[in-house]
């Protein structure tokens, strides 16, 4: 019996089914069959399925005497289904890499629910991948596993049969089929979510549907649309014979209202003779199936305008329905109108000021910085502002963050609000502008204005052009505007070898490299041990525990923070010498962190610096963050926990396969990670030999002089010399602070796992 049945039923998708098929095959979780139903398709479906089912044993084929439609054509994949759980993929979508191990694990995390549902992408025909804008829904705090009555919001979401998971003994006991006629999903979705006694969610990307330029029967005219009115009739016929169920009437019938004004709006599928009898007929089953809400009622929140639009459609009043439409439209133009030109007065007024800021004296004087998006005082900026104070103390400098910041800013540096007048003037006439991202578009770069950029971490993943072929794992695909930014960049600082090679390859312009070490890394060479042993004080690390500072990166195919570790299981098995330090990455700023639950996890996403939290802490454990690099100039044990590394590999891309040279110690799973450390390998001979290497290749200049390396040449225009580079064996990094050692060491699980 294998763990996933999925079926995918094909007609006239000749172009699309092998790229469906293969999405499925070559799935890093083997342990599938593949049932592809050819809806007596009149292209070459049939004989594609056929080659499939002839080469792998995993595929069975299915063919239909007749042409019978999306519904029935599912049935008879489902009626040859014998995997755990059963999955629908429509015959020109692809499954995500990585998605079945992904769904796998996250049923085993949530004992096996009736019904798991994850998220999807919409995959343009033009390339463009965009992922589902109600993701948010898919968050995974809460319990592991619920009904829907305790997260309704997830009746909100698209009611489409292949963003879940099935239990097949859950299907079968229901007796869920799907019915003939277009919008078979609607009968079968809204039991399988009302009925199941366990539901879980998955915050991953798992699907790629696709958005076909022609072909698709939902951007196509035609009187089939009506078939939405037997569909619901379907369902509420269902919600008769489950008396239990009653109070879900209203919230269904309100998913009803949205989906019957939505397909009425939309002008590429009714016909315009069918538009009257299409609303007609819709008043008239809103009316038959009304219950009023009653104290039991779950129903979903509405706008006062959609029960307007609900209230007038089931009322049968098209024309005043149209107008209502029609005023709304125009409101809403109005109210962009107004707004656009508030907004347009005061950034003209601000544009206005700037060009005449850019008219007066450069202030030979004056530095700007910033880091992370208007953040606060941190990474390299951050560093290089404090050595310029010293170095040049007639120097004035003034930080660009937003306000809710600026209690991190030291006193001697002035705050600057993006977008204040005065934000604009220091722009326009500051000879030094430094960040680790890149400046407003806006700034017009003035002769005699220095612009030096820092960037914020050696690069494993891909970045800048790299990215062409990637789209969903870019914030945008505006590469000429990267490139402009860059044109205007004096400086490019590099940590390394390999972040220099990358750089000038993959963001292409006329700045000078200064291949110089990473100033926000200085601290690691030059603080104390009683800096450090203060640091833990500050932080609740108890004296004699060894703290390992957990610091995954984000995931380009999640929006909510992903969980790769079970905290309360991974403590208990390390015993209580060990402190966790769980910092999450800034992408995920604003979202629910982790709860001090147990009294040796601390959550230190907020604290201001991530070189305090490395000083403080005895361990790294990472992913593939790029604080790896850093950490690695403080020579203190690094351990990979590379749960997810394919599907990691297949959104993002990397440069080399981390694998293959680690800076210690890897763990595939929660298991393997706890064994490196109760074993004591986390800091062995092996971990050493493999932190060194890693440290020579990219570590070259991080010896705690590069910030005065950088002010030198940038602010003080000296071109020698400049500070010696410390070679790597004669660097004392400060030590961690005493703290327990590891158990003996014994055979460990991980034993095959070291490259």
């Amino acid at each position: 019996m294998p763990r996933f049945s999925v079926i995918v039923p094909a007609y006239k998708v000749q172009a699309y089914l092998q790229e469906s098929l293969d999405s499925v095959l070559s799935q890093s979780y083997p342990d599938l069959e593949l049932i592809a139903v050819d809806d007596a398709s009149p292209d070459a479906c049939g004989s594609i399925i056929d080659e499939y089912a002839a080469r792998d044993p995993r595929v069975t084929a299915v063919h239909l005497a007749h042409n019978l439609g999306l519904g029935p054509a599912r049935n008879a994949g489902l009626s040859r289904a014998t995997g755990d759980y059963l999955l629908f993929l429509d015959g020109d979508d692809t499954l995500a890499p990585g998605a079945l191990q992904a769904i796998t694990d996250r049923l085993k995390a949530t004992g096996s629910p009736d019904v798991l549902v994850y998220d999807y992408a919409r995959a343009f025909w033009t390339g463009e991948l965009v992922r589902n804008r109600l993701a948010h829904r898919l968050r995974e705090e809460g319990p592991a596993s619920f009904r829907l009555a305790d997260r309704p919001a997830l009746l909100g979401m698209l009611m489409v049969v292949w963003n879940k998971a099935y239990r097949r003994e859950y299907v079968e006991r229901e007796g869920l089929e799907f019915p003939p006629g277009l919008y078979e999903d609607t009968p079968w979705t809204y039991p399988a979510l009302l009925a199941a006694e366990s539901v879980a969610v998955l915050d991953r990307v798992c699907v790629h549907y696709r958005q076909r330029r022609t072909g698709s029967i939902l951007t196509t005219t035609s009187r089939r649309h009506l078939d939405v009115f037997d569909q619901y009739d379907r369902v509420f016929g269902w919600l008769a014979g489950r008396p239990e169920l009653e109070r879900w009437r209203p919230a269904v019938h309100r998913r009803m209202a949205e989906h019957f004004c939505a397909l009425y709006a939309d002008p590429r599928r009714l016909p315009r003779a069918g538009r009257a009898e299409f609303f007609a007929r819709a008043s008239a089953l809103l009316r038959r199936h009304r219950t009023p809400g009653g104290s039991g009622a779950l129903p979903l929140s509405l706008s006062r305008t959609d029960r307007l639009r609900h209230l007038l459609m089931r009322l049968g009043v098209r024309r005043t329905y149209r107008l209502a439409s029609a005023a709304r439209a125009a409101g809403l133009a109005a109210g962009r109108a107004g707004s656009a030109l508030g907004r347009g007065l005061r950034e003209s007024a601000l544009r206005l000021h700037y060009r005449i800021q850019r008219l007066l004296p450069l202030r030979p004087e004056l530095a700007v910085f910033s880091a992370y998006w208007h953040g606060g005082y941190a990474c390299n900026p951050a560093a290089i502002e404090a050595t310029l104070r010293e170095l040049a103390p007639h120097m004035r400098t003034a930080w660009i963050c937003d306000p809710r910041h600026t209690a991190t800013l030291p006193p001697e540096t002035t705050p600057l609000k993006p977008g204040s007048a005065a934000y604009w003037s220091a722009l326009a006439r500051a000879t030094y502008l430094t960040s680790n991202v890149n400046f407003d578009r806006g700034l017009v770069k003035r002769p005699g204005q220095v612009l030096l950029q820092t960037q914020h971490g050696t690069p494993l993943k891909r970045v800048g052009l790299d990215l062409q072929d990637r789209p969903a794992a870019t914030p945008t695909t505006d590469f000429e505007g990267l490139l402009r930014g860059a044109d205007q960049w004096d400086f490019l600082l590099s940590a390394n070898r390999h972040s220099t090679l990358v750089w000038e390859k993959a963001v292409p312009a006329s700045y000078t490299t200064l291949e110089y070490g990473y100033p926000r890394n200085d601290p690691f060479h030059r603080a104390t041990q009683a800096e450090v042993l203060a640091l833990r004080e500050r932080l609740g690390i108890a004296p004699g525990t060894t703290a390992i500072l957990y610091a995954p990166t984000h995931r380009d195919y999640r929006r909510s923070r992903p969980e790769h570790l079970d905290f309360e299981r991974v403590l208990r098995d390390l015993g209580p010498r060990f402190t966790i330090l769980n910092r999450t990455h800034l992408t995920y700023a604003g979202t629910e962190g982790t709860p001090d639950a147990h009294p040796r996890l601390l959550d230190v996403s907020g604290h201001p610096s991530v070189e305090e939290l490395c000083l403080a802490s005895d361990a790294l454990v990472t992913d593939y963050s790029s604080l790896m690099f850093d950490y690695a100039a403080l020579d203190r044990p690094i351990v990979i926990h590379a749960d997810d590394w394919e599907a990691y590999e297949a959104a993002r891309g990397t440069y080399f396969d981390l694998r293959a040279c680690p800076p210690g110690a890897i763990a595939r799973t929660e298991d393997e990670l706890v064994d490196i450390f109760t074993t004591g390998h986390w800091q062995g001979s092996r971990s050493a030999q493999l932190r060194a290497a890693f440290r020579s290749r990219f570590c070259s200049y991080d010896d705690g002089y590069a910030a005065e390396r950088v002010v030198r040449r940038v602010f003080l225009g000296q071109q020698t010399p400049l500070p010696a580079v410390v070679p790597l064996e004669d660097r004392h990094p400060v030590p961690p602070a005493p703290s327990a050692v590891a158990a003996p060491a014994r055979t460990p699980l991980t034993a095959g796992l070291w490259p």
